[in-house]
């Protein structure tokens, strides 16, 4: 007899990839945005949480309209629904990216207080030991912040600033950003292809 399997039913293999992507109110909204988009062209599927602060920043800082951001998301949920599939252990993901990751969500997620979905979520992935990957734009650091994050990461959790990469001689912000966002998902095995890699001196001079 054949069995008929639904998408939630079908064996984790036959599943596309999933991943959990939070963007907070910090600036660098554009770095959310280009791995909800590059994540679409891998085909994996995507959950998507953003703050209210994100959503002041991405108006501040982008062209984009926040509909055409929850449009590259192939799943959006509201800060607020506690209930939501991905605040449960049992919901297989392969893991979570906060970009960018302001420091209240970083200190939230240092005290363990699962406050909004976003910290809730992330405290899922450190309780199911399932990747974190936050990347945490200020600057100057603090005392506070670096304990935070040095306590995040003692939790298994990656802390990604996004330092530029001057090697790469960028001609755009866009370059910049690109290799950013390849690092982050790279961290999760996706190669976006869209960025230069170090190979070496001899490949570095022009």
């Amino acid at each position: 007899m054949n069995e008929q399997f639904g998408p939630a039913q079908r064996p984790l293999s036959q599943r596309r990839k999933r991943i959990n992507v939070a963007i907070t109110g910090a600036t660098g909204a554009i770095l959310g945005i280009r791995s909800l988009i590059a994540l679409r062209k891998l085909n994996v599927e995507t959950h998507l949480v953003m703050s209210k602060w994100a959503e002041a920043t991405i108006k501040y800082e982008t062209d984009y309209h926040l509909s055409n951001v929850r449009a590259l998301a192939d799943h959006v949920h509201s800060i607020n629904d506690m209930g939501a599939p991905i605040s449960s252990g049992s919901f297989k993901v392969y893991g979570m990216i906060i970009v960018p990751c302001s420091m209240k969500t970083l200190a939230a997620i240092h005290s363990g207080f699962g406050g909004d979905l976003i910290a809730r979520t992330a405290d899922v992935m450190l309780k199911e030991r399932r990747r974190l990957v936050l990347v945490a734009r200020e600057t100057q650091l603090s005392d506070i912040h670096l304990r935070n994050m040095l306590e995040v990461s003692r939790a298994g959790a990656i802390i990604f600033p996004p330092v530029p990469a001057y090697y790469i001689r960028a001609a755009s912000v866009d370059e910049l950003v690109d290799q950013s966002v390849g690092r982050i998902l790279g961290l999760f095995d996706f190669d976006t292809g869209d960025f230069a890699r170090w190979e070496g001196w001899q490949h570095a001079k022009r």
